[in-house]
């Protein structure tokens, strides 16, 4: 395992043991990184860091702070290690010379945040913690739900009672005990925190457990590994990422940032946030040029960052301001146009994975990036997870009778 030394905070910078703490600092509530022994892994070989066996995140092990892979032979150990595809009818559509898109819906719960639920339920396990709860809009809550069945861990998901039927049905197959809250994705959170507290259930909450990064910031190693590894790349990779509460983009940050600091990539991927329109605390905050992040009334159709007030904000604005990347915000409507655009190549995503196209797009127009780049995309959730909004997309298919007079003047109109 990667040793674990302790916790840095993100805004005073004040380092904690690992027994000091266990969520945010106590002096400003800032968000802890974790930290772990840079000078030990700096003398490891590429090859010492990756367990090739191994066809999940846990690869990685080295790099994780947890003690044990648990969960042989079961969901827990198939989270990550996803496959990256470079579609040429996206690229040539966008002039591109090097396009990768990585999709994270074959993920064991269809989404990118299979990863932080493993890590933390086996956090979880190491710790002793009885139950786990957090606060989601659908797919952190699945994920976690589904992780916890894997191991008998008990789990408690709180989730706005508008989230899309799919998700919900999801947290329910796989055994948790389900809280639907009459309000948006913060109140969720706030009553999440509340229980935490009262009951000591150990909470798994986005920009809350220091433990949610590391396991997002496994797909950074993947990138490494299956991109930057494989490819002579003459300049910056430019990473496009969907960003709400700020959570995926700020681990993927994190993942960068580790194999930095061991000295295996010599140059930092540039990092690009992409937000809908009617979610953009933090798009807002890095146009002003600003570290103030100012909460929203978030209105967008992709729930999964539908998010007023980003709990993770200010690292994910750093994993773009740092790496020389930018902020981009899309309307509803061009994230629908991405959903179509992915799946005319065979990627079905859900409106938050698509924001990420869309941003890439809006980003070639504004001259924020240029065809010579090579280009990643996440797709960071299935389209199956919201199929309204994948109808929204598509439109409706023709209706006939089973009449090939029929057929004829459908084909022929």
């Amino acid at each position: 395992m990667g040793s674990f030394t302790g916790y840095k905070c993100s805004i005073c910078g004040t380092e904690y043991q690992p027994d000091e703490v266990t969520y945010t600092c106590p002096k400003d509530n800032g968000i802890l990184d974790v930290v772990l022994d840079y000078q030990a892994l700096k003398t490891k070989s590429t090859e010492e860091l990756i367990l090739k066996d191994e066809h999940s995140l846990w690869r990685y092990f080295p790099l994780i702070p947890v003690k044990e892979m648990i969960g042989e032979g079961t969901t827990l150990r198939s989270a990550g290690w996803t496959p990256v595809f470079s579609p040429p009818q996206i690229k040539d559509k966008l002039g591109l010379k090097k396009l990768w898109i990585k999709d994270e819906s074959s993920n064991p719960t269809a989404s990118f945040k299979d990863r932080a639920s493993a890590i933390l339920v086996a956090r979880a396990k190491e710790i002793g913690a009885e139950v786990i709860v957090t606060a989601s809009t659908g797919n952190a809550g699945a994920a976690l739900a589904g992780m916890a069945a894997a191991v008998d861990q008990e789990s408690v998901i709180f989730a706005p009672k508008t989230a899309p039927p799919a998700k919900i049905a999801q947290l329910l197959i796989y055994g948790a005990r389900v809280i639907l809250v009459d309000d948006n994705y913060d109140a969720a959170c706030k009553i999440s925190l509340e229980a935490s507290e009262e009951f000591g259930w150990y909470n798994r909450n986005t920009g809350y457990n220091p433990f949610t990064a590391e396991g997002k910031k496994t797909a950074a190693y993947e990138i490494w590994e299956q991109v930057l590894l494989t490819n002579q790349l003459d300049r910056p990779l430019c990473v496009f990422v969907s960003v709400g509460d700020g959570n995926i983009i700020s681990g993927i940050h994190k993942g960068f940032k580790d194999l930095y600091e061991i000295g295996q990539i010599k140059v930092m991927p540039r990092i690009f946030g992409c937000q809908s329109t009617g979610s953009a605390a933090i798009y807002n905050a890095y146009i002003s040029g600003k570290e103030e992040i100012i909460p929203v009334q978030a209105t967008t159709m992709a729930d999964s960052i539908s998010v007023n007030m980003p709990s993770d904000g200010l690292r994910a604005l750093r994993a773009a301001t740092q790496t020389e990347g930018a902020y981009i915000a899309v309307e509803d409507q061009k994230i629908l146009e991405a959903i179509s655009d992915l799946g005319a190549v065979g990627i079905f995503a859900e409106p938050a994975g698509a924001t990420a196209l869309a941003g890439l797009k809006a980003a070639l127009q504004e001259g924020l990036v240029s065809e010579e780049d090579p280009i990643l995309v996440m797709n960071t959730g299935s389209g199956l997870k919201d199929v309204k909004a994948a109808k929204q997309a598509a439109g409706e298919a023709p209706v006939i009778k089973p009449s090939l007079e029929e057929l004829k003047e459908l084909l022929e109109g």
